[in-house]
């Protein structure tokens, strides 16, 4: 099975927000809901900044159809450590007790089946050496029998043998990115684990370092870029069992616009009218309605 979505589905505030582009503006709904008429998964991004709450992890079970998948980024403390201790005050030493909690938030989507995978996503600073080779195998076992994929972008892992043996053995799947600076590595990565994991962050290379975390996602996929994508996603696929893909450039709801023709190119048309201010912002998409 294909699962195709965007990297979280709340953007109410600023320039690159989804309300009265995506989701109709003035009328009362919940945003997880309305997304789920459209799409069967989702990457949960606010698990990075805290743990899941059970009683917000048991609600969206409860908002969403039998057969919709979430998947979650791991805690910032688990994978960004300095991000964590700017952002805390405290300093990022992890003990059983937050790995125990962060499973806890989960436990309502498993219970539910409803928790297709976890993403432990890397900075690009996390460079291959003895300490992080070890330090990601520990942390891989924290999180036995529950699906995970690695994103790692520093070239020194791709490079290395290592990473494809550590993630063999354990099972667990390389994270394929598509960025400016690792455009090629969709495709190029290891196939490791029994699922594949896409993660389109747009090809925004001029504000890509120096834009803001909105900016530096002010990006849309043409037509012949999304089915280059494609074919990587189908050629991957054939050698794993489900698959996760997922769009980042989230500015002004480009992520739906690219998820939704990623859909089709994949035989997966929506069936469900699009929004009209879609539309009238991504004309593009006419054909779809």
């Amino acid at each position: 099975m294909i699962y195709v979505g965007t990297c979280g589905w709340s953007y109410p505030t600023g320039e690159g927000r989804w309300d009265g582009v995506f989701y109709p503006s003035g009328k009362k709904m919940d945003p997880l809901e309305y997304y789920s008429r459209f799409f069967d998964s989702v990457e949960i991004n606010s698990s990075f900044y805290r743990p899941i709450s059970p009683v917000n992890a048991a609600n969206w079970a409860k908002k969403t159809p039998e057969d919709f998948r979430f998947t979650a980024k791991l805690y910032q403390k688990f994978t960004h450590p300095k991000m964590y201790e700017e952002a805390s005050g405290e300093v990022a030493d992890l003990e059983l007790e937050d790995f125990r909690r962060f499973k806890e938030g989960l436990a309502p989507l498993r219970e539910a089946g409803k928790l297709g995978c976890l993403l432990a996503q890397f900075p690009a600073s996390f460079k291959l050496d003895g300490e992080s080779l070890t330090y990601l195998e520990d942390l891989v076992g924290q999180f036995e029998g529950i699906p995970l994929s690695v994103e790692l972008r520093h070239r020194s892992w791709s490079d290395s043998p290592e990473t494809f043996r550590l993630l063999e053995f354990r099972g667990v799947s390389w994270c394929m990115i598509d960025e400016p600076k690792f455009r090629t590595s969709v495709g190029n990565v290891p196939v490791t684990g029994n699922i594949a994991y896409f993660r389109f962050h747009g090809r925004n290379a001029k504000e890509w370092w120096t834009g803001d975390r909105e900016t530096r996602y002010n990006y849309l996929y043409s037509p012949e870029e999304i089915s280059s994508l494609a074919e990587d996603v189908k050629s991957v696929g054939e050698r794993t069992g489900d698959e996760y893909v997922f769009y980042n450039n989230h500015y002004g709801a480009k992520a739906v616009v690219n998820a939704l023709q990623m859909k089709m190119e994949l035989g997966q048309p929506s069936e469900v009218a699009l929004p009209r201010t879609l539309l009238e912002r991504y004309p593009q998409l006419a054909h779809f309605s």
